[in-house]
């Protein structure tokens, strides 16, 4: 039986080997998670030794993720403006960049707006400005029927299932003539030919077709700047994430369908132009 601070250093080395970027704060973070305590328990009782069923499930956790499993799959959890989501194998794992999207909303919806989210997945963005616009209703839109499942269990999680009708649909498809004061998205902007170069954890992890379009990242960014405006009401507005290098060619789409009559980027951390804002 070993400790837990033979236990964080053998896993720190594991996890180093195994390509981890930060293998320490991951080894801690792991073992917390097994043992379901905090980091703090661990620091004041490194000396506590592990039970032997404690021990063998910190182990399989960590081959998991020394098989490059991402972390928020192994704990089925993912921190998201505020709120906790469950997570699998079946959405995209909630980025903080995507936060840009739930920030600006709320700054440009009235109260008892309506809009929509095309690709809802695990329902962060929605169930955030839900949760914080308590008078807003909202359609979330997916093509994958167990993305629409998670979605609705996290809705449920945060009290917003009343206020987020879910449906299936590829883009705008099941859509008749429903207008929103918004619509918000974060498509599969990746091309195609690049997925081979991301992180073990994305590409091989995480759903293809909440990533890619299968070509170069561009059609569905394209479909939304065409035919959002069918779908918002006069003075409404539209949120797309879009990759760090696709803010030139998408102010062309918004340019060329002379629909919009703002043409905004906002920036994430790394100042790269992440989310395209276009009101009608």
């Amino acid at each position: 039986m070993t400790n837990i601070k033979e236990n964080i250093n053998l896993a720190t080395q594991v996890l180093e080997t195994a390509g981890i970027a930060e293998p320490r704060r991951e080894a801690k973070s792991l073992l917390a998670f097994s043992l379901k305590k905090n980091q703090t328990f661990l620091l004041a009782h490194d000396d506590c030794l592990l039970t032997k069923d404690e021990q063998i499930l910190f182990e399989n956790l960590l081959n998991r993720r020394s098989l490059r499993e991402p972390f928020q799959h192994i704990t089925e959890n993912q921190e998201f403006y505020g709120l906790d989501f469950f997570v699998s194998k079946d959405v995209l794992i909630p980025r903080p960049e995507t936060e840009l999207i739930v920030e600006s909303s709320l700054q440009n919806l009235a109260e008892n707006s309506t809009f929509c989210e095309v690709g809802v997945g695990s329902g962060c963005i929605s169930i955030s400005i839900l949760h914080n616009l308590l008078s807003a209703n909202a359609i979330g839109l997916d093509i994958s029927e167990k993305a629409l499942k998670i979605a609705k269990i996290n809705a449920e999680t945060h009290r917003v299932s009343n206020r987020l009708t879910l449906k299936s649909s590829n883009v705008f498809s099941s859509l008749k003539l429903e207008k929103f004061d918004a619509i918000v998205s974060n498509p599969p902007y990746i091309a195609s030919e690049t997925i081979s170069t991301l992180q073990p954890e994305v590409q091989h992890f995480e759903p293809l077709n909440a990533l890619t379009d299968g070509g170069n990242g561009l059609s569905i960014i394209e479909t939304l700047i065409t035919e959002s405006p069918k779908h918002l009401k006069p003075n409404g507005f539209l949120l797309i994430e879009i990759g760090f290098d696709q803010a030139e060619i998408v102010r062309s789409f918004a340019k060329e369908s002379k629909l919009w009559s703002q043409i905004d980027f906002l920036p994430d951390l790394q100042r790269h132009l992440r989310v395209v804002f276009l009101r009608m």
